[in-house]
């Protein structure tokens, strides 16, 4: 019998037409597209997981899925007859071998997240996919002061979305900042772990103290009050992005 393999894939992926990466019947999904092209490119193969689910609209830059197999096709092999059947909007960066016991979703040790607002004022219908795009000014130094405080452990159920059902709130963020390049905000924030919605509720939330609705130090009582209701809005697919997960 062929040796077992655990194949890692490392995916980038335009999440404009997607419904999120976890399988839906009916729906089109990331997972669904990449399961439908590995039973096109080899015979067998099991156990396909992702380091994160992302949400409908979110986009991927360095997506890790793996599943196990007992083809004997050779990395290079797979990585480039998987794009030749994937869809337009998902790439293979790379794929490679790595140890049975490798699990992308829980041996990941942080997942890095940027989240684009775009502040331009030149409202383009080529950008609304994959940035926010807001006519307002933004209070950048507010912004920046409020996402500092949020580095640490703390508890994030402030920010988390409903219909979670996970067993902490707890999760460490090492780093959250921002940074402004050619009319364009970009968050950065990585973690061990994000709450359901988490990064996206920060931003919606950051946004605020952007506009000068609420005041940077207010970023910690939100913290502290444990209530989704003191949190800000929920900010837009789109403009999110899973840059990359670190082992």
């Amino acid at each position: 019998m062929p040796v077992l393999r655990n194949i890692k894939l490392t995916i980038s992926y335009d999440g404009s037409d997607f419904r999120g990466w976890q399988y839906q019947q009916g729906c089109r999904t990331v997972q669904g597209v990449l399961e439908d092209a590995l039973g096109k490119i080899m015979p067998h193969y099991s156990g396909l997981v992702s380091a994160g689910r992302t949400d409908s609209g979110v986009h991927a830059l360095g997506q890790v899925v793996n599943f196990f197999t007992r083809s004997s096709m050779d990395t290079g092999v797979i990585k480039k007859a998987l794009n030749s059947v994937l869809p337009g909007d998902v790439y293979v960066r790379s794929a490679e071998d790595v140890e049975l016991g490798f699990h992308a979703r829980f041996m990941a040790k942080s997942k890095t997240y940027v989240y684009i607002i775009d502040t331009t004022q030149d409202i383009s219908p080529f950008v609304r996919k994959y940035a926010l795009q807001v006519s307002y000014r933004l209070d950048i130094r507010g912004m920046e002061a409020a996402a500092q405080e949020l580095e640490g452990e703390h508890d994030f159920s402030s920010f988390m979305g409903s219909g979670s059902s996970v067993k902490t709130v707890q999760r460490k963020v090492f780093l959250s900042r921002m940074f402004v390049k050619g009319g364009r905000i970009y968050y950065i924030i990585q973690g061990n772990g994000f709450l359901r919605h988490m990064v996206r509720n920060i931003v919606g939330t950051l946004i605020l103290v952007g506009r000068e609705k609420i005041d940077p130090a207010e970023i910690v009582e939100i913290l502290n009050a444990k209530d989704r209701k003191k949190a800000g809005p929920t900010a837009p697919s789109q403009g999110l992005y899973l840059v990359g997960v670190n082992y």
